[in-house]
C-alpha cells in the first residue's frame, strides 16, 4: 500500500513536460509552438520541456515555483516575448546566481505590430504587461514570422552546443523548408480569394492578416479575457451585415459564447480559426501539430473568403 502511495505522489509531482536530463541540451519552452519547433530542431540532442499544460490558453497561465526551479537548471529558456508572457521578468528573477540558463526571446527580429489601430476598437488588453507597449504578441500565427522564430531557436542551440552545430543546421533547414512551403501556399491561395475581411473571437491574427493581405475584426482584444464593450458588438454586427460576411471564427481553447451570440444575432455560421496557442487533449491524441492546424486554418479561410 505504501509503495502505491509513493508512486501516486511521484506521479502528481511530475511537471507537464518532464524533468531535466543530464547529457542532453535541456530546453524549457513557454508554450506550444516554441515547444514544437524546439523539439524538431533539437532532435536527439535535446530534452525539451514545455511549461504550459495541454489544453491551457497561454494568456491566462502563470508558472509555479517548481517551473522556476526546473528552468534554472536548463541550458535554454525559450519564450515568445512581445508581451505574450507577462510573467517572464519575475520568473527570471527567481533563477538564482548559480543558474547558467540562457533566456532567448524568439520573436526578436520580427517587425512587431502595434495592437492599436489593428482594428476599429480600442480594447482593454486583459494583461497589464502587454498594455504597456500595446504590441500584438501572436507572431507565430504567420509562417513568415515563424521562419524568423525557428532561426532564433536554431541559433540558440548552436550557441550552447556548438559541437552539434551541423545536426541543428540540418534539422533547421528541413523545418524551414516546410514553413517556406506553407507560406507559399498561404500566399498563393489567399491571393485568389474575393473577400479579405474576417471576424474573429480574439485579436490573434494580426501577423497572418498583414502577411497575406487580410483584415481582422476582433470581438475581444489581444487577450481572450478582455471583455468587448456593447458598442463594439453593435458595430461588429453592422459590419457583418454590410460586408455580407457569412462566418464568424472562434477558437477551441477559449469560450465560444460571444462568437456564437454574434453569429446567431447576425444569422451567420461559426467556424474554427486556430491561433495555434496550444493543442487540445483531442488534438494531441490525434497527432496534430503546427502544420496540420495551419493547413486547416488555410482551408477554413478559403471557405470563408471565396
Amino acid at each position: 500500500m505504501m509503495m502505491i502511495l509513493i508512486l501516486i505522489l511521484a506521479g502528481c509531482g511530475k511537471s507537464e513536460g518532464g524533468e531535466i536530463v543530464s547529457g542532453k541540451v535541456n530546453v524549457v519552452t513557454s508554450f506550444y509552438p516554441i515547444y514544437e519547433f524546439a523539439k524538431e530542431i533539437g532532435g536527439e540532442e535535446a530534452n525539451v520541456i514545455n511549461l504550459l499544460p495541454t489544453g491551457v490558453e497561454p494568456h491566462e497561465w502563470t508558472p509555479r515555483s517548481k517551473d522556476i526551479l526546473n528552468t534554472s537548471k536548463a541550458e535554454l529558456f525559450l519564450y515568445n516575448g512581445a508581451g505574450l508572457e507577462g510573467w517572464v521578468p519575475n520568473f527570471m528573477k527567481g533563477f538564482g546566481s548559480d543558474s547558467n540558463v540562457k533566456a532567448i526571446e524568439v520573436s526578436q527580429g520580427i517587425s512587431l505590430i502595434a495592437a492599436e489601430g489593428e482594428d476599429d476598437h480600442d480594447h482593454d488588453h486583459g494583461q497589464d504587461e502587454s498594455a504597456d507597449h500595446h504590441l500584438d504578441p501572436h507572431t507565430w500565427v504567420s509562417p513568415k514570422s515563424a521562419l524568423v522564430m525557428v532561426e532564433n531557436i536554431k541559433n540558440s542551440y548552436v550557441e550552447v552546443d556548438p559541437t552539434n552545430k551541423d545536426k541543428y543546421e540540418s534539422r533547421y533547414a528541413a523545418l524551414s523548408e516546410k514553413l517556406i512551403e506553407l507560406d507559399a501556399k498561404f500566399t498563393e491561395q489567399l491571393s485568389k480569394t474575393t473577400h479579405k475581411e474576417i471576424v474573429v473571437s480574439h485579436q490573434a491574427f494580426g501577423y497572418l492578416c498583414r502577411d497575406y493581405g487580410l483584415t481582422q475584426h476582433a470581438i475581444m482584444g489581444l487577450s481572450p479575457e478582455a471583455e468587448p464593450r456593447a458598442q463594439d458588438l453593435i458595430s461588429l454586427s453592422k459590419l457583418v451585415k454590410e460586408e455580407g460576411i457569412q462566418y464568424i471564427f472562434f477558437e477551441e481553447l477559449v469560450s465560444d459564447k460571444l462568437a456564437k451570440t454574434l453569429a446567431s444575432e447576425t444569422g451567420v455560421k461559426t467556424l474554427v480559426l486556430n491561433p495555434v496557442e496550444g493543442l487540445t487533449k483531442e488534438q494531441e491524441q490525434a497527432g496534430d501539430n503546427y502544420f496540420t492546424l495551419m493547413e486547416r486554418n488555410l482551408q477554413n479561410l478559403i471557405l470563408v473568403l471565396q
